[in-house]
């Protein structure tokens, strides 16, 4: 069989730790990464990421408001690109998604990119690697929770893509934004040509599809006082927690030690503030779940610097005082592992990476006295480089100018992270096991009562790396548990609310190198599995998701250049709450898309 045409690995997870071949990054000019070639009738492949429709994705929307458009060719080291935006005039409307699409074809890395609105983060994204044949693919989010944004006039919209196009990477992205607003409450069902988010079915997928005799996702988009989300309504405030935007908005962490900082003097009537986290790994720390220690690379004499341990938290700052955490799930961008993966179905969060909440009411006695509070994010171990930014929602009480509030239990999150290596030469085990521990109450007296805010949380984080056989093998498994409680309760004791909500994200990557038959070559044969598991329940309303992949594949790899491959990705998705489930089973190989079905019969009730 003649040779695929060479396929750049722009962002290879491991490259074999051995004398004959140093370990490196591996930069190749860009192929058709397919052993098939798209008909000119077929026009661009569409990629995909797997998720659940938006509850109200059939509805007709109130208005649709294009908000940006724009190439993105060389744009490093460049501001964000910027467009005007304003509330749409004559709109009635409850809800907003942000549907964006992407194309782009030629040779191109992936990127990361996000979505800034009046500072504030609206979303966080990568892209798919292109191919000369062109690929493209949607993104809907619901972006509801930043209303108190999006009804001002006047703001602007920043965009950051940072790309390098040349002779050798010649893919530009074209990025294109419309918000959809829907008026929930006047609103009736049915497809009305609107069938978002387009992703979710190709036209070749078995579906089986129910036809409600009443409508669950709006009785349970209008039950908003038992939401199982962490707010009964959208913030009434959102300050941005964010650098300059002539560096993209986001912070840029280099090291452990930084910490970035920003001033915020708290409304006087605020009665309820949490804080939303964006973060994103990249450079020597994309991988930074199998990174080994630092000595490990320093007796071996290895040129890589993608060590400093598997250990990483995001914490979050308030004068100084770590008032939560975040283990990130660990995103896979397009480039990573195994591209060959990532074809046309990308990793778990690649396309719409997760934020993550941190519930800092009971700190608002510290926050209600007129000074400016320092917020604060630092990366724990960190090397370059992180990006982070984070948005603070906050719900203001206007009957009254000022609420009381005292922070009455905080001890500080206890941790503890214990390392243990065992090496010889190029073989041998790291293992680290962190536990952090957090709980924090207080009360606030608004018009809405004294309520007395509990929030308690528990971290555990285990990681495992093994090299074997002279360092060409190398197995990662890692496994991240989180437990949240958020309890409110009045000044009498009665219980107003209970959500809580438990997160596991376990990780598995087993990666093989054979030396080839011509020199500087070899083979990678590497093994993914990934998930996403989580449970949330308040008061009688419960929710799961299982969102699991499987990967297999293959690269003959020659310097810089991938010269064959093969792969297989398996995903199984699941989503249930009292009212209605949704779950999609879909496999592809070799950069097609194979069987894909979906469904909104739940096998039992939930």
């Amino acid at each position: 069989m003649p040779p695929l045409p060479l396929i750049p690995l722009l962002l290879i997870f491991f490259i074999p730790f051995s004398s004959s071949v140093a370990p490196q990054l591996l930069h190749q000019s860009h192929f058709n990464k397919h052993k098939f070639h798209l008909n000119k009738s077929d026009s661009y492949k569409q990629y995909y990421e797997i998720t659940r429709p938006l509850p109200f994705h059939t509805l007709i929307p109130s208005c649709a408001l294009p908000v940006f458009s724009h190439d993105f060719e060389n744009t490093i080291g460049l501001p964000p690109t910027t467009a005007g935006y304003s509330s749409p005039a004559n709109c009635t409307w409850s809800h907003v998604s942000l549907h964006l699409s992407v194309s782009s074809n030629g040779s191109q890395y992936d990127r990361i990119a996000a979505v800034w609105l009046d500072g504030a983060e609206l979303l966080r994204t990568s892209t798919a690697e292109p191919t000369p044949d062109g690929v493209f693919w949607k993104i809907s989010k619901d972006i509801t929770r930043y209303s108190s944004i999006l009804r001002q006039e006047n703001l602007t919209l920043s965009v950051m893509l940072e790309n390098v196009v040349n002779d050798v990477y010649t893919g530009v992205y074209r990025v294109n934004i419309t918000f959809l607003y829907y008026d929930i409450g006047s609103n009736d069902t049915g497809s009305h040509g609107f069938n978002f988010p387009l992703s979710l079915f190709p036209l070749n997928q078995k579906s089986t599809v129910m036809k409600w005799k009443e409508n669950p996702v709006i009785s349970t988009l209008n039950r908003e006082e038992n939401s199982l989300d962490l707010y009964d309504k959208p913030a009434d405030l959102i300050i941005p927690i964010s650098g300059i935007e002539n560096d993209g908005f986001w912070f840029r962490i280099e090291k452990g030690s930084d910490v970035m900082y920003k001033g915020i003097q708290i409304p006087a009537n605020t009665y309820k503030a949490v804080i939303e986290v964006y973060v994103s790994f990249h450079g020597n720390d994309e991988f930074w779940y199998s990174n080994p220690p630092d000595s490990y690379i320093e007796l071996n004499n290895l040129e890589t610097k993608r060590g400093h341990g598997a250990y990483r938290e995001v914490l979050v700052l308030l004068d100084d005082n770590i008032v939560g955490s975040v283990i990130p799930f660990p995103v896979i961008f397009t480039g990573g592992i195994n591209p060959l993966f990532w074809e046309p179905i990308v990793s778990i969060g690649a396309f719409d990476l997760p934020s993550y909440d941190i519930d800092i009411t009971p700190f608002l006695g510290m926050l209600l006295d007129g000074n400016v509070h320092s917020f604060g994010l630092r990366v724990a171990d960190a090397i370059s480089f992180w990006l982070v930014d984070a948005n603070l929602h906050l719900w203001l009480d206007n009957n009254v100018k000022e609420v009381q509030a005292m922070t009455f239990k905080y001890s500080a999150p206890s941790s503890g992270v214990e390392c243990e290596s065992k090496f010889h030469k190029l073989d041998g085990s790291f293992e680290i096991e962190g536990k952090r521990k957090s709980e924090v109450s207080g009360w606030v007296n608004s018009s809405l009562g004294n309520l007395t805010t509990y929030v308690h949380q528990k971290l555990k984080f285990e990681n495992t790396i093994k090299f074997k056989k002279n360092g060409t093998q190398k197995v990662v498994k890692q496994e991240v548990k989180v437990k949240k409680e958020l309890r409110v309760e009045s000044d009498t004791g009665t219980l107003i609310s209970r959500t809580t909500v438990k997160k596991t994200y376990p990780l598995k990557i087993t990666s093989s190198t054979l030396a080839g038959s011509e020199k500087n070559t070899y083979l990678m044969i590497t093994d993914l599995e990934h998930s996403l598991k989580e449970e949330r329940s308040n008061g009688n309303l419960s929710s799961s998701l299982v969102n699991s992949q499987q990967s297999s594949g293959w690269m003959f790899v020659q310097d810089h250049d991938v010269l064959s491959g093969a792969a297989t990705t398996d995903q199984s998705y699941t989503y249930k709450d009292n009212f209605s489930c949704y779950s999609q089973i879909v496999s592809a190989a070799n950069g097609k898309l194979g069987s894909n079905t979906t469904s909104l019969l739940c096998s039992s009730s939930f």
